[in-house]
């Protein structure tokens, strides 16, 4: 039997592999501008966002600060935003908003086709550091037919501290090796590939906008290599 013969469950990474946040997140800031005659550099305010996602969760990590969803680690991060811009008049209720911008992200052309797909045959389901609610209000707005919503949140661990991949498996009643993450980051896959599971990885070239300069391609032999979640499905039999 190969490694990917013995597999049950594919657990995706979230942000960038099934969802493009970055465009999304551009789209609906310009439009929120727009509406409030506010000028910015919404690309940059993105990118800005994005760029105080780890240190945020390292705080976590670390354990010098307790256990704190993402929801609300961005909400921090919003609030430094929001400042750093100078963008002056927001309600608590706009913040709100804004914050819950990440819960309407758009999926790839692709995801949910090859999701469907997927789950003919397996367990699909995300190993996010996405929360719970957050998770669950993008699946109904994307579409993802997820059959389970798994990550940092039920891990109590944000990747890649082993926890996050293992305490996933183990929640599914399923040993690490049966277990693939599908992800468009090396370094992702590489931390759940060191404690056992199997690695996917789904090319995402345009995740960080046109100067992409990481993941543009897989840096070691993964159990599947492919361009997109169509020939994902193709690869496990699908």
């Amino acid at each position: 039997m190969t490694a990917v013969a013995q597999v049950q469950a594919l657990l995706f990474d979230v942000f960038g592999t099934v969802v493009d946040w970055r465009g999304s997140i551009i789209a609906e800031l310009t439009r929120f501008g727009a509406k409030k005659e506010i000028a910015a550099d919404w690309a940059a305010f993105t990118d800005d966002w994005r760029g105080l996602y780890q240190p945020a969760m390292e705080e976590v990590r670390s354990g010098r600060r307790p256990w704190t969803i993402l929801d609300a680690l961005h909400r921090e991060s919003l609030d430094k935003l929001i400042a750093k811009h100078a963008i002056a008049g927001l309600t608590e209720a706009e913040k709100g908003h804004i914050n819950r911008a990440w819960h309407r992200l758009e999926p790839w052309p692709d995801v949910v086709e090859g999701l469907t797909r997927l789950k003919s045959r397996y367990i699909i389901g995300t190993l996010s550091n996405g929360n719970v609610g957050l998770l669950t209000r993008l699946a109904k707005h994307a579409g993802l037919p997820w059959d389970v919503i798994l990550g940092a949140e039920t891990a109590r661990a944000y990747k890649p501290l082993p926890q996050a991949y293992l305490a996933s498996a183990s929640l599914l009643n399923l040993e690490p090796a049966q277990v693939m993450l599908v992800a468009a980051h090396n370094g992702d896959l590489a931390a759940a590939s060191a404690v056992g599971l199997r690695a996917g990885f789904v090319a995402r070239p345009q995740e960080y906008g046109p100067h992409q300069s990481k993941d543009l391609k897989a840096e070691r032999t993964w159990d599947v290599v492919c361009a997109s979640f169509g020939e994902l499905a193709d690869a496990m039999g699908c």
